[in-house]
């Protein structure tokens, strides 16, 4: 027997979460496998990182690795899918799609996390798994495709919606590591963020499904939308958003996502107090969230992608 709407406490097209925390998950569970990919030439695989937490990555090689001389390794990029934090892997075929066609037009070796997802596993696990495949990433002895074909001096983060988020977290993360990860350089695409304080262009109802989805993924948040991991303006975010450890970051929105205005506000606070590198900005216009993901053969898709792949190659 179907529950109750009542027992609903989230409720989109792509996710129904109940308030006993159990999800039917609406999209994002189909998956496809690895392997040599025609189109593009790049072939990927999977690799387990941690065996007891079932965390692995999908790792893409473009046909454009030659060998192991320094001169000639390729650039890494660590990606986070989206998903609303609790939805899609790094198996899902939009994700597949997409970063054949980004690790081929951008000579990328990339590195895709398929971290554990809430409810069932709530946040910040996920934020921990995708901060150890960073680390394992860093390290060149994960995998032979890394120590042979990957400059870890030029490791890139990237992700989008929830994986946008990552993006921020996991950076955090690593500037106050121990160990810091050196990051050259992040994109933040239609990141996942939210605020209690509504802000110029969010609607009410944004405001509202945010604090909602974040009280189901985050339960050890106890500041509610004003958690920095969520709210980056927040006041006790300040001093990592000032202290990011990249030299470039690229903040990708779309003129019509209801997260837009969260985008553009994260933007203008990096600009205004990082203490880092540059920060630039790059809108897709007429265009809602993530649509890249489903028509990336429109011409605004197609901007996206060589916007990227000049981020990647240092333009």
């Amino acid at each position: 027997m179907d529950p109750p709407s009542s027992d609903i406490v989230v409720d989109t097209p792509y996710f129904r979460i109940y308030s006993d925390r159990r999800i039917d998950r609406l999209v994002g569970t189909d998956t496809v496998p690895a392997g040599f990919d025609p189109t593009t030439g790049v072939t990927s695989k999977d690799v387990v990182v941690d065996s007891d937490a079932g965390v692995y990555v999908r790792l893409y090689l473009p046909d454009t690795a030659t060998g192991s001389d320094d001169s000639k390794k390729l650039p890494v990029l660590v990606y986070f899918h989206g998903g609303g934090f609790v939805t899609h892997s790094a198996a899902s075929p939009p994700y597949q799609s997409f970063l054949n066609t980004l690790a081929a037009k951008a000579g990328l070796l990339i590195v895709s996390v398929n971290y554990r997802l809430a409810p069932e596993h709530p946040l910040p696990a996920g934020y921990e798994d995708s901060f150890r495949a960073l680390r394992w990433t860093a390290s060149g002895s994960g995998d032979p495709w890394l120590s042979h074909h990957g400059d870890l001096g030029r490791i890139f983060l990237a992700g989008d919606s929830a994986g946008g988020n990552f993006v921020h977290n996991i950076a955090v993360m690593a500037a106050a590591s121990e160990v810091p990860v050196r990051i050259r350089g992040a994109v933040l695409l239609h990141a996942g963020f939210g605020g209690r304080e509504r802000i110029d262009g969010e609607t009410p109802e944004t405001v509202a499904l945010m604090e909602k989805l974040w009280g189901v993924v985050c339960l050890e948040a106890t500041d509610g939308l004003n958690d920095p991991r969520i709210n980056p303006l927040a006041a006790a975010a300040a001093p990592s958003l000032r202290n990011l450890p990249c030299e470039r970051v690229l903040v990708c929105a779309a003129e019509l996502d209801f997260l837009r205005p969260r985008n553009r506000a994260y933007y203008e606070a990096l600009a205004a107090s990082w203490r880092g590198g540059t920060v630039e900005w790059f809108e897709s216009k007429g265009k809602e969230h993530v649509f890249f993901l489903y028509n990336p053969g429109c011409g605004e898709a197609v901007e996206l992608m060589d916007r990227l792949v000049a981020f990647f190659a240092g333009n």
